[in-house]
């Protein structure tokens, strides 16, 4: 069956969707020495569902977002909750007019999010969970380092206020900027968040076991927050990047006004857009003049192609619409 093919994915979602789709954000830290086995029905399930986005598997456990009709993620929770492994799965929506996702996939990983240090198990070791209610007295405690474990250029665009950021380009870097900045004797209360909680499961436990001892990590992370948290009582910054086609949602989970680099990936502002750097598919203030001769090229190739299938696309769309 051509599961993949663009036509049959857009055919079918919107035949099942008539404005919104429904995004579903969830990740369960478990034991899985079946993810082989698991993997060809969980894909089958959620495109026969209409949906798409991406689920990671691993022995650790299951992340993923995925965006389709409601019967559709009904349908996965469903299938997913009926294994015990995935009592108490993390879970959160949002919603989009707009397909998100270009297909479905669902991998096979070694770390459902990667920090690179081995046998790190958040269900036995793990920081205290705090609500969103609770969060705002954390931050305004001036005993409590609150870390936004999430990488640069997500911080860039919005955080909490008071939050510093560690400065890293991947969640990898974590590690090596604790030991390097951070003390159990200088730091006894330290919390921590992300975009939707998973990172600071594996980051609490790696504080937990070099001896912090008062380690809090924001449950659900921002998008929980910013779902729980009236505007006028929030202390959330800016927008909040997301790994989806819409970038960045505001603080009320619409969404933002960031595009995204399709040369590096970084999110972008209006000024960034606006600057002389700035290449449609091919630079942005972010990443000009790091790549080679060759790469500009080939971006500029995949750029035009691009542009010409848009267009093919539009003519066939007016052309269907025209009377007989």
């Amino acid at each position: 069956m051509a599961y993949f093919a663009e036509d049959y994915r857009y055919e079918q979602m919107s035949d099942t969707q008539e404005n919104q789709f429904v995004i579903l954000a969830m990740y369960h830290f478990v034991r899985l020495d079946d993810i082989e086995e698991i993997k060809p029905p969980l894909l089958e399930l959620c495109v026969e569902s209409d949906l798409i986005g991406t689920i990671l598997l691993a022995q650790e456990g299951l992340n993923g977002t995925v965006a389709g009709p409601r019967a559709g993620i009904d349908k996965l929770l469903s299938h997913l909750q009926s294994d015990p492994r995935f009592d108490g799965l993390t879970h959160k929506f949002s919603y989009t007019d707009n397909p998100p996702f270009k297909r479905m996939k669902v991998k096979l990983k070694r770390e459902i999010v990667s920090m690179g240090i081995p046998d790190t198990d958040p269900n036995a070791i793990c920081g205290e969970r705090v609500d969103a209610r609770r969060w705002n007295e954390l931050l305004k405690d001036p005993e409590v380092l609150t870390i936004d474990t999430r990488n640069a250029y997500e911080v860039d665009i919005g955080t909490f206020e008071n939050a510093i950021s560690p400065g890293t380009e991947t969640f990898r870097d974590f590690p090596d900027y604790v030991d390097a900045n951070l003390d159990p004797a200088k730091h006894p209360k330290v919390a921590m968040f992300c975009t939707g909680g998973i990172r600071c499961e594996k980051a609490t436990n790696y504080l937990k076991k070099r001896g912090f001892k008062d380690v809090f990590h924001l449950d659900g992370g921002i998008l929980k927050y910013l779902e729980t948290v009236e505007p006028d009582e929030s202390l959330w910054q800016g927008e909040c990047f997301v790994f989806d086609d819409r970038v960045a949602v505001d603080e009320n989970l619409a969404r933002g006004s960031y595009t995204q680099c399709s040369a590096c990936r970084r999110p972008l502002s209006d000024e960034d857009r606006a600057s002389a750097q700035f290449e449609e598919g091919v630079s942005c203030p972010h990443c000009f003049g790091t790549k080679s001769k060759k790469k500009i090229e080939g971006l500029k190739q995949r750029q035009r192609q691009y542009e010409l299938a848009e267009e093919r696309a539009a003519k066939a769309l007016v052309g269907a619409e025209e009377p007989e």
